[in-house]
């Protein structure tokens, strides 16, 4: 999304890319915080912030990628080619993976719920930043995001979830759209017009 483009317009073509047609260049730490400093203004019941981010960036993304292909094979050895190929480029695929990292918890007045919505939310508005900075994003979650055991190898600490991870990056392939629900499967009117 370009800076002259309205919301309105942007909203009507938004789409995400797939990871694995992104490519350099990526944000810089700069034009990163910049993108996080947009993702954070979401609805947040309290203003308790139930979330955080994990950056992951340069070559630390391939060491992450072998880790994940080690715990995949140890789950099933017998992998294709094609799928060790995958595991070793999970979070070689974009330049940049930010992890959105829910640290929903009890609270003696915020529902847990209302917690994760908002994690949800920073997703979704860290999609729209990276694009409004000129970049490509996608959120993805992945087996490793519902697998305990890879969570050190995440910085995920106890007690939190992955909410996503998203992929930044610029690409060279067009966006393609997507069929979208139609209206009157997923809309219910209650009263008058």
């Amino acid at each position: 999304m370009s800076m002259d483009m309205k919301l309105i317009d942007y909203l009507a073509v938004r789409r995400s890319i797939p990871a694995f047609q992104m490519r350099e260049p990526g944000p810089s730490r700069e034009k990163i915080e910049a993108i996080l400093k947009l993702a954070v203004r979401v609805p947040d019941h309290g203003k308790i912030a139930p979330w955080r981010f994990v950056v992951y960036r340069g070559a630390e993304r391939a060491r992450i990628g072998e880790e994940l292909l080690k715990m995949a094979l140890a789950k099933k050895p017998d992998l294709s080619d094609e799928m060790i190929a995958v595991e070793r480029t999970r979070f070689t695929r974009a330049p940049v993976v930010i992890g959105v990292i829910s640290t929903a918890a009890p609270h003696f007045k915020i529902p847990e719920w209302e917690q994760v919505m908002s994690a949800g939310a920073v997703c979704l508005n860290l999609l729209m930043a990276a694009n409004a900075h000129g970049y490509v994003s996608n959120w993805l979650t992945e087996w490793f995001a519902f697998d305990e055991a890879a969570y050190p190898l995440l910085g995920v600490k106890p007690g939190e979830k992955v909410a996503g991870f998203i992929h930044i990056g610029s690409t060279d392939f067009p966006a393609v759209e997507r069929p979208r629900p139609d209206l009157d499967t997923v809309v219910t009117w209650v009263g008058d017009e």
